[in-house]
């Protein structure tokens, strides 16, 4: 691996510099960029004022990468993200002028208020990482990622994410408010100018690109596959989910969980790399019964349930051997 053959982690380099900005939410941090590693996109649902804006635009600096936030209204028109074809009159033909999905870290600001046309607007971008515009095809930058946004408070005039558009997330997670020691210490950063104004690029697009192509030969044990996919199927059979995950689910924990463990070095993939990432991975994925909504229970129960349930396996005679020959290439 070109990264774990370096003395520079180019991961942990980003995550600290983030921190610069983000006081107190390493985990949160760590969890963008594993869905960024995995080539994934990431809905942060949470109240406003907790940071989500300032994450996005930290994350993107800190990769010397172009930002750009994209505020859905219901007036927002598919060409207002994709782009559109103008016609230029000095030359008699029309050109292209890219949308603000051409980036390689887009903020999609409460995406729940666009309407359903709109929001579909991202999907091909999400999942094919290109867009057609008047059947021309033009392909997104490397590495691209969306940071979609949701108040879960507030429902007045807002269009609800259809279940098939939440599965193109790779994660859904929450930042929180940061504590109390944790926003004393934001007060004091802040005390003459915002952070965010003096953070500088520690990496670059080709630095990630090249560390995306590294975390996908992190090795999965088999047992390990067979715990994924088992924990998947617990799902689809819980007694309070009406529609667990699908094989989606069990791809995108097995990407996650590489992604995951390359981030914090290690060339191999643990249990509690799978059942750190589970919730946020899982979560969104399951449709649970109205009863159990009724009851205040959503997906991440179910999951928190399934986790519990799951024997974790153990380590066999060739997965211990494998894991002393992969620490040793490290070195």
């Amino acid at each position: 691996m070109s990264q774990q053959s370096s003395d520079r982690n180019v991961p942990r380099v980003i995550i600290e510099n983030v921190e610069h900005v983000m006081v107190g939410k390493r985990q949160e941090i760590e969890l963008v960029l594993t869905a960024i590693l995995a080539q994934g996109h990431v809905l942060i649902e949470d109240v406003p004022g907790v940071g989500k804006t300032v994450l996005a635009r930290a994350i993107a600096t800190s990769i010397g990468g172009t930002f750009k936030r994209i505020q859905f209204t219901p007036d927002l028109l598919p060409s207002d993200v994709t782009g559109v074809d103008v016609y230029d009159q000095r030359e008699g033909r029309f050109s292209f002028r890219p949308g603000p999905v051409h980036a390689n870290l887009v903020l999609a600001d409460e995406i729940n208020r666009a309407t359903p046309r709109t929001q579909s607007a991202l999907l091909e971008a999400m999942e094919e990482r290109q867009v057609t515009v008047d059947r021309e095809t033009y392909s997104l930058p490397n590495p691209f990622t969306v940071l979609a946004t949701e108040n879960p408070v507030e429902f007045e005039g807002t269009f609800p994410l259809p279940e098939a558009q939440l599965d193109r997330f790779l994660l859904r997670l929450s930042l929180g408010y940061p504590g109390h020691d944790n926003e004393v210490a934001l007060l004091e950063r802040q005390h003459r100018e915002q952070p965010l104004m003096s953070l500088r690029a520690v990496a670059t697009p080709a630095e990630l690109a090249a560390c995306i192509a590294d975390a996908k030969s992190v090795f999965v044990a088999p047992e390990l596959r067979e715990y994924i996919v088992t924990v998947v199927e617990e799902t689809r059979a819980h007694d309070d989910a009406f529609l667990g995950a699908s094989p989606r689910g069990s791809l995108a924990l097995y990407n996650v969980s590489r992604a995951y463990a390359y981030l914090k070095g290690r060339e191999f993939v643990t249990p509690d790399d799978i059942k750190m990432i589970a919730q946020p991975v899982l979560g969104h994925r399951i449709i649970v019964h109205p009863s159990a909504r009724m009851a205040g229970r959503d997906g991440r129960n179910v999951v928190a349930d399934v986790m519990t349930r799951v024997t974790v396996p153990g380590g066999t005679r060739d997965n211990s051997r494998r894991r002393p020959r992969l620490a040793s290439a490290r070195g």
